[in-house]
C-alpha cells in the first residue's frame, strides 16, 4: 500500500514538472547535487527557501506606489477649482514642454511656438485683480510656478518675470492708464514683458545704488546704463528699466517699448544653467522714453522692493517645483534600472537618498504652502519670504545632487533630466536674491541688528 502511495505521488509530480525546462536546466546544473542539498534542509530552512523563491516569482508583478512628489497630500487643501487649474497646467507641461525641454535647454534657444498655448492657460497676472487677470490667490500663483519648474526651470522662469516681475511692476507702481494699457495685452500674452534691475557691477547692492541714471529733460526721461542677466529682453515688447534720478538720487522705474533708439539687447552666451532662458545684457546710450511711460507710483527703491517682495515666494515655490522634477526623476529611475538582478529602488542605500529627497521636498512645500497663507492673508513680511527662498534654495541643492546620485553615471544625461535640473537649481540659488543677502535679511528681523555693510 504504502508503495503504491509513493508510485503515485511520483507521476502527479512527473505531471507536473516541465521536462522540457528542467533538462534546460540540467544542462546548467547538477541537479542530484541540487537534490541532495535541499534534502538536508531542516523545515525552517526549506520554509525560508520557499519564501524566496515565491518571492521572485511574483517579481515585478506587485503594484508599485505611484511617483508623486507631494508626500503630505497638500493638493486635497485645494479647492475642485484650484485642483482643475494645477492639473491643467501640469497637463501643458507634460504635453507640450517635456518632449521638447532638452532640445531647446541645450541649444539654448526659446520655444516660441508655446506662448499661444501657455496663454490659453489663462494663468497670467493669476493673483491680479482686475485688467482680465484671473484674480486667483497667491498660493495658486505658487502652486502654478512649481508645476511649471517641475518640468522646465526655464519655462518657470520666463513665466514668472513676465507674470510676475513685469506685469507686477506696472500693477503695483503704474498709473491706472498705464494698467489699462498693458496688463489686459500682457496678460493674454500678446505682449511679452522683462524686468531691468540687475547690473553689470550692481547686484545684491542694488538697494544702495544703481549705474544706470535718468534725467529729466522736458516731457522725456534720458536714460544711460546698463542691465545684465534680464531675462526675456532679446525678444520682449517691453521692458522695466529701473534708474537712479541724477537729481534726486531715488530710483524710478520706466516702461521702455521694444526698438526704443539707444536701446539694445544682446544675447548672454555660454550659460551653464537655465539656457532656454533668454538673459540679455542692455545698453541703455541716451535712451529717451516719454514720462507718460514713466511708472507714475515709484518714487524710490522702497517701492521696486514691493515688486520683489511679492515675487520672492514664487521663486521658492521655484525650487520646490526643481526639487520635485528632480526627484520624481530619480524614482521613476530606480524603480526600472536594475543591477545584481534587481531594481536599484530596493537597495537600503539608494532608499535612504531618496527618503532624504522626499523629507527635504515635504518640508520645502509645507513651508511654501504657509507662506503663500501669509501673502494670501495680507501678512507676509520681507524676512518672511526670504527665509523661504533661503530655505528652499539650499535645499534644492541638496536634493537635485541626491538625484544625481542614485542614477550614477547616467545622471549627467540630459535624456534622463536630473542633469538639466541639477544645472538649473543653481540659477533659483542666487537669483531673486542670494542666500546671504536673504539670511541677513532674516537675521535683521530676529536679532533687531542689521549686519548689512553700509
Amino acid at each position: 500500500m504504502a508503495l503504491f502511495r509513493k508510485i503515485k505521488q511520483t507521476f502527479s509530480l512527473l505531471r507536473s514538472v516541465d521536462l522540457d525546462a528542467l533538462g534546460k536546466i540540467s544542462q546548467k546544473i547538477d541537479l542530484p547535487q541540487v537534490m541532495a542539498a535541499v534534502g538536508e534542509l531542516d523545515d525552517r530552512q526549506l520554509q525560508g527557501l520557499m519564501k524566496m523563491l515565491k518571492s521572485q516569482s511574483k517579481k515585478g508583478q506587485h503594484k508599485l506606489p505611484p511617483i508623486d512628489g507631494d508626500f503630505y497630500d497638500l493638493s486635497l487643501k485645494l479647492s475642485p477649482e484650484q485642483r482643475e487649474i494645477q492639473l491643467k497646467v501640469r497637463n501643458f507641461m507634460e504635453d507640450e514642454v517635456r518632449p521638447i525641454a532638452n532640445d531647446f535647454w541645450n541649444r539654448a534657444e526659446f520655444p516660441h511656438h508655446i506662448i499661444p498655448k501657455m496663454a490659453e492657460l489663462n494663468i497670467c497676472g493669476m493673483a491680479y485683480e482686475g485688467y482680465g487677470c484671473p484674480n486667483q490667490t497667491f498660493l495658486m500663483e505658487g502652486i502654478m510656478a512649481m508645476e511649471l519648474a517641475r518640468v522646465d526651470v526655464s519655462i518657470s522662469t520666463f513665466f514668472g518675470v513676465h507674470s510676475g516681475l513685469a506685469m507686477g511692476s506696472i500693477y503695483l507702481c503704474g498709473s491706472e492708464e498705464q494698467k489699462k494699457e498693458w496688463l489686459p495685452k500682457m496678460q493674454r500674452m500678446e505682449c511679452i514683458g522683462a524686468f531691468g534691475l540687475t547690473e553689470p557691477e550692481v547686484g545684491s547692492a542694488v538697494a544702495g545704488g544703481l549705474g544706470t541714471t535718468c534725467r529729466q529733460e522736458g516731457d522725456e526721461w534720458v536714460l544711460n546704463g546698463q542691465k545684465k542677466w534680464i531675462g526675456n529682453a532679446t525678444f520682449s515688447d517691453v521692458t522695466v528699466i529701473w534708474a537712479r534720478d541724477e537729481a534726486s538720487n531715488q530710483v524710478k522705474g520706466f516702461l521702455v517699448r521694444k526698438d526704443t533708439p539707444g536701446f539694445t539687447a544682446e544675447k548672454m552666451q555660454d550659460k551653464m544653467a537655465l539656457r532656454t532662458v533668454q538673459n540679455a545684457l542692455i545698453t541703455l546710450n541716451d535712451c529717451r522714453v516719454p514720462e507718460a511711460d514713466r511708472l507714475q507710483k515709484c518714487d524710490s527703491f522702497k517701492d521696486t522692493a514691493k515688486v520683489l517682495k511679492m515675487t520672492r515666494a514664487a521663486v521658492a515655490w521655484q525650487a520646490v517645483g526643481c526639487s520635485r522634477g528632480a526627484y520624481e526623476s530619480a524614482l521613476k529611475y530606480t524603480k526600472k534600472r536594475e543591477q545584481f538582478g534587481r531594481p536599484i529602488a530596493s537597495f537600503q542605500l539608494i532608499q535612504n537618498h531618496l527618503v532624504e529627497m522626499v523629507a527635504n521636498l515635504t518640508a520645502m512645500q509645507t513651508l511654501c504652502f504657509r507662506l503663500s497663507e501669509l501673502q494670501d492673508q495680507k501678512l507676509l513680511t520681507d524676512e518672511h519670504a526670504s527665509l523661504a527662498k533661503v530655505f528652499c534654495s539650499m535645499r534644492t541643492r541638496d536634493v537635485v545632487s541626491r538625484a544625481r546620485e542614485v542614477m550614477g553615471g547616467n545622471g549627467i544625461l540630459l535624456e534622463y533630466d536630473v542633469a538639466r535640473f541639477v544645472a538649473d537649481a543653481e540659477a533659483i540659488y542666487s537669483y531673486e536674491g542670494t542666500k546671504e543677502i536673504n539670511s541677513l535679511i532674516v537675521g535683521r528681523a530676529i536679532t533687531g541688528y542689521s549686519a548689512f555693510v553700509s
